[in-house]
């Protein structure tokens, strides 16, 4: 049987393998001093959209990726879907219920969903574009500066002046990226603090985090 002690020592251990030193101002800090900012998109069903649309649609996403002076990276997060909330609430209903039609109504209904979603195999997918910024992207000092900057880039994102000075330039690109691949028909949001320590909870502990996790992209403020 393992200890709290035992417990906290295991998370330590895992811990230390992890490129994320942490988490503050909707910014992800690497460890490395690197900085991090993830916006959330939605998707569109490009097969629906007619051949002028179609194109019109490749060519803005090709004049963004060409647009681009720095590195990003796109990720499709993949999760099966999981009603167990909404089963439990069905099934509250069903206990309160004193009209035993609609009682076995709901229970049949349960049974249904339930059979339905393991059926399929419904599997949930959600989209981000992980935009970085590095002290050696700086657009400040010469190349001896920034280079020296980089070797003591922990120290350098310590201090409160110069981590806000980078994280505008991070944000300016994720103005570049919203304000270009708006004109694809997509919609945007950058996640704040809160939801980047639970999406990112949720990437490393896939099976013990909750499924109420983040809001879905339609339901959060998006980026116009």
């Amino acid at each position: 049987m393992s200890t709290p002690e035992k417990q906290s020592q295991k998370g330590l251990s895992s811990q230390k393998y992890l490129e994320i030193g942490e988490i503050k101002d909707n910014v992800v800090v690497m460890k490395n001093g690197s900085l991090r900012a993830v916006l959330m998109v939605s998707s569109i069903n490009f097969a629906l959209k007619s051949i002028d649309e179609q194109d019109a649609i490749i060519y803005r996403y090709q004049s963004f990726l060409n647009s681009l002076d720095f590195s990003i990276q796109i990720v499709v997060n993949s999760r099966q879907l999981n009603i167990d909330t909404y089963l439990d609430v069905l099934r509250e209903e069903e206990k309160k219920q004193t009209n035993d039609l609609l009682r076995m109504q709901i229970s049949s209904y349960i049974e249904y969903i339930n059979g339905l979603v393991k059926m399929a195999n419904i599997v949930t997918k959600t989209f981000y574009i992980v935009v970085p910024f590095s002290l050696a992207e700086s657009k400040d000092g010469n190349i001896q500066s920034k280079l020296s900057s980089v070797t003591n880039a922990a120290q350098v994102m310590s201090g409160r002046q110069a981590f806000e000075k980078y994280r505008d330039q991070l944000f300016q690109r994720v103005d570049h990226i919203v304000e270009n691949l708006s004109g694809a028909g997509l919609r945007m949001t950058m996640l704040n603090t809160q939801e980047l320590i639970e999406l990112y909870y949720s990437v490393y502990n896939p099976e013990s985090v909750e499924k109420k996790g983040l809001a879905d992209v339609e339901d959060i403020d998006l980026a116009q």
